[in-house]
């Protein structure tokens, strides 16, 4: 690769993606023991797309548009509903690839489901938007738009037996949302996901060559966090991948095992390629 061409790559790299429609959403910290529990819903975290409606067509978290066909969102409200395109436990290769296409599978939409779990226009707290949502998805009254279950829970030793109840039945997560909150885009302590592992996504500058058995395909992928803080990627890859890494620009999800004191992540492993964040052009 010439240096020219590398600088510009990384230089890129480095920038926010974030398109000029993109959906002003509401993001999640990560739970911390010895948070006031009372004050929050506690709900499955679904594997899946977060899908946008916003009155009038249905898009990703990074503002494009997804293809869904006429008859799954036929009937819909006017009026912003915030969830999950989700296709099932241990499905989000489905969820992923449906959402993608530029024609819709009907097929592959019969087994989609949208998991609401916010009003992002209700003026409202949390605690008044949950009952607002429940009666706007009833009367939609399609089988697959389904309000999230929410439920209270009053202890961190309970919270974490429903996370290991939750995972052992192939679920992701819990996700912990604040019921005096109004929403708000941003990330913060309003909505909360707790998860058995860490992980996070990350930008593609470079393909690092490899050596010894990877002499001749992929050693390493060096890629750039949110915060712009890059690092060598070098774990969790098939020989398939590889071969044939992910292109310099998409984004990955890794997982790790907390963070050393320069913020970095350590014992960080390769997941997935994610495309429902696609790359600058």
């Amino acid at each position: 690769m010439e240096r020219r061409k590398f600088l510009a790559w990384w230089a890129l790299a480095a920038l926010p993606v974030r398109a000029a429609d993109a959906p002003a959403l509401l993001l999640a910290n990560v739970y911390r023991p010895g948070l006031p529990l009372a004050d929050y819903w506690v709900s499955e975290k679904y594997d899946g797309v977060r899908g946008y409606w916003d009155g009038r067509a249905l898009r990703t978290r990074s503002g494009e548009t997804v293809a869904a066909p006429a008859w799954f969102t036929a009937g819909w409200p006017g009026t912003a509903l915030d969830g999950e395109l989700w296709a099932g436990r241990g499905r989000f290769g489905h969820a992923q690839s449906t959402t993608r296409q530029q024609q819709a599978d009907d097929n592959a939409w019969r087994s989609m489901r949208f998991m609401v779990f916010d009003l992002p226009r209700h003026g409202g707290r949390f605690d008044q938007r949950l009952p607002a949502l429940k009666a706007l998805v009833a009367s939609i009254g399609q089988p697959w738009v389904q309000a999230v279950p929410q439920q209270r829970v009053a202890t961190d030793a309970a919270l974490q037996a429903l996370l290991q109840r939750t995972v052992r039945a192939g679920g992701e997560g819990l996700m912990l949302h604040r019921g005096a909150s109004l929403y708000q885009s941003g990330r913060n302590d309003d909505l909360l996901k707790l998860k058995t592992h860490e992980d996070a996504e990350a930008r593609v500058l470079a393909h690092l060559p490899g050596k010894g058995r990877h002499a001749g395909r992929l050693g390493a992928l060096l890629v750039a966090m949110p915060s712009g803080q890059r690092f060598k990627l070098g774990s969790g890859f098939s020989d398939a991948q590889r071969a044939d890494p992910p292109p310099v620009g998409s984004w990955v999800t890794y997982r790790f095992r907390g963070l050393h004191e320069s913020g970095l992540p350590r014992f960080a492993s390769f997941v997935r390629v994610r495309e429902d964040m696609p790359p600058d052009r």
